[in-house]
């Protein structure tokens, strides 16, 4: 059974918010209390937050689909509904969130950071709220936003300051359990590990973290034999140790040229591998012939210019010299990273002359209108009740989307659509439509919805004209 995951697709669901509530106030002796309607409650929201107990995204590859609470809706009295809950989703230390087309959005490394993954809708505004000196009692309330929905991928990239690469079986698995006080799977055939290990070391004053990571062959940085998967936890390590095997059985291979191969890897592969600081390891000197080897190599392997360490997992030969080395160039990358700073916030307020939404004609003449507010607003609006038809109609036109059809050409009775394509509110346009206290009828009712619009009923006498006409035509019979 699976126990390691480091790639999931989770698909986040945030909560809508509640709608909010259309009341007036009921007391004796008191018929017109005035609206008393509470506002909804925000939807809840799906946030990812780095938790050190927390090494895989199992839990994801099981449960994909999450879901944080909506808000509840207002009630009268001026009673507000009740918050959504939000979802706190933990995930290792090192998760990278992609979207479906592979742009990192997030790059969550050390305990606490967090990323919304899903932001919770708003909730509606109560007849209270919207009472003003022209409108004194709205017959109707907002409704709340529908929470936001994205799937991410879910990446986890191992966070460790040295990492142990090379071929299977080359020792880095024994190696890693003396060094440390890991436990990985140690066996005598290729691919015993087949998931990052984790191993904490003390050398003097400083302590690292090392990472065993499974074996490397040739085409890796192509994905053969899960070479990206592996590769995918080298790339935070600050030293690459190579991990030489001087006692293979294989006789096509050798430590020089398994050096050379997953070298190439690296290179390939990318992500700055290649400037890595990096030292050798030539390990299994205890086996017969192993030594022998060790020393032949060991003049062309520092050549090239590699520190070249000889040890011995099983004997513990050479380990304490190998830990300090380490140490060493921990410690050199560490002082050349640059200093944290803590986190500036920067408001960058949008312009005032910015209206926040854009009208396009298309092709089959609708105007589209895309923008957060209408958006929104369109959202928000309940299309069963007249008023609150007329005050989306107020406040886009207080918006300015009313001048901008008129200056993108749009006439009465042409086709509006507010929203993408999937999922857009479309209507025959009438313009001035200016609202006032006067022309409000009954609560959640507007006269102005009520008066003809020719351009609309010049449309449909023209299609009753041509279904009347192929109806005739239908029904004729020749002689």
């Amino acid at each position: 059974m699976t126990t390691f995951v480091d790639r999931v697709e989770l698909h986040a669901a945030a909560g809508n918010g509640g709608h909010g509530c259309a009341s007036v106030h009921r007391e004796k002796f008191k018929p017109l209390g005035g609206p008393d309607g509470g506002n909804g409650g925000r939807g809840g929201d799906v946030i990812l937050v780095v938790d050190q107990d927390v090494t895989t995204l199992l839990d994801y590859h099981h449960s994909p689909h999450r879901k944080a609470t909506n808000g509840q809706p207002g009630a009268g009295d001026n009673r507000s509904g009740k918050d959504g809950q939000d979802l706190v989703l933990p995930v290792p230390d090192g998760t990278v969130v992609l979207d479906k087309e592979g742009n990192v959005l997030a790059d969550l490394v050390g305990q606490g950071t967090t990323f919304v993954a899903g932001q919770g809708g708003r909730g509606g505004l109560g007849n209270a709220a919207l009472a003003s000196a022209r409108r004194k009692a709205p017959g109707f309330a907002l409704l709340g936003v529908p929470g936001e929905e994205r799937d991410v991928v879910l990446e986890l990239k191992t966070v460790a300051d040295v990492a142990l690469v090379g071929y299977p079986s080359a020792g880095k698995s024994s190696l890693i359990s003396v060094l440390s006080a890991a436990k990985p799977k140690i066996a005598d055939y290729p691919f015993t590990t087949l998931v990052p290990n984790l191993g904490v070391v003390t050398a003097g004053s400083t302590v690292y973290t090392v990472a065993d990571v499974p074996g490397l062959i040739p085409g890796a940085s192509q994905g053969r034999g899960l070479g990206l998967e592996f590769l995918r936890h080298v790339e935070r390590c600050s030293v690459l140790v190579h991990v030489l095997d001087t006692a293979t059985l294989e006789s096509y291979r050798d430590p020089v040229s398994d050096l050379d191969v997953i070298e190439a890897e690296l290179r390939e592969y990318g992500a700055g591998l290649e400037n890595r600081p990096r030292l050798v390891v030539l390990n299994k000197i205890d086996v017969p012939d192993g030594q022998d080897l060790a020393d032949l190599v060991r003049p062309d392997l520092e050549e090239r210019g590699y520190r070249v360490f000889e040890v011995s997992a099983v004997a513990h030969k050479g380990l304490k010299e190998l830990s300090f080395a380490l140490a060493e160039l921990v410690g050199q990358a560490r002082a050349a990273k640059p200093k944290e700073e803590a986190t500036r916030i920067v408001i960058r307020p949008k312009a005032v002359d910015d209206s926040g939404f854009t009208v396009k004609r298309e092709e089959d003449g609708i105007y589209r209108v895309r923008g957060e507010k209408p958006e929104r607003w369109v959202r928000q609006t309940d299309f069963n009740n007249d008023e609150a038809v007329g005050y989306l109609a107020d406040r886009l036109n207080r918006l300015g989307v009313e001048d901008e059809l008129m200056k993108a050409g749009a006439r009465s009775g042409d086709g509006v659509a507010i929203g993408p394509e999937e999922n857009a509110v479309v209507f025959d346009w009438e313009p001035t439509m200016m609202a006032g206290a006067e022309m409000l009828g009954r609560r959640g009712e507007d006269h102005r919805l009520e008066a003809p619009r020719p351009a609309a009923q010049r449309r449909r006498d023209r299609e009753a004209e041509r279904d009347e006409a192929q109806q005739a035509y239908d029904d004729f019979e020749p002689f």
